[in-house]
């Protein structure tokens, strides 16, 4: 099925704010991290459901559109944000929490995956404090 394993293909990585026609030539959809892509086979082998990656590469331009960081981890080609069908998004961020050594931040919807270099993990929004 596709192209960079037997689950995902290159053009899932495609930042969503380049077009077809004209992509960004800093940003191709061919460059995804090979770390990347072992993470997210291991989360479809385990939940045995289909993984879309909601965003994965971004330019320069549509990460800060998005509201993302100047440090994103989509900038350097090394994260996804996915959803896996039909599992919450705790589901998937409890699977990946006590052994993924890049980042991991739980969203309402989706769960953000990289694999930088060191540990970093946050939920947003953050969880309410206790009264």
């Amino acid at each position: 099925m596709g192209d960079l394993s037997p689950h995902f293909s290159r053009s899932e990585f495609r930042c969503k704010g380049c077009s077809n026609i004209n992509p960004c030539p800093l940003y191709p959809v061919d460059m995804v991290d090979a770390a990347l892509i072992t993470v997210l086979e291991q989360v479809r082998g385990h939940f045995g459901k289909p993984v879309r990656v909601n965003s994965g590469n971004r330019c320069l331009t549509h990460n800060a559109s998005v509201g993302g960081s100047n440090r994103s981890q989509h900038l350097l080609h090394k994260a996804a944000d996915i959803v896996v069908a039909g599992v919450e998004p705790q589901a998937v961020y409890d699977f990946l929490e006590p052994s993924h050594g890049g980042g991991l931040g739980l969203y309402r919807t989706f769960v953000h995956v990289d694999v930088r270099d060191s540990k970093a993990r946050w939920h947003w929004p953050p969880p309410n404090p206790r009264k």
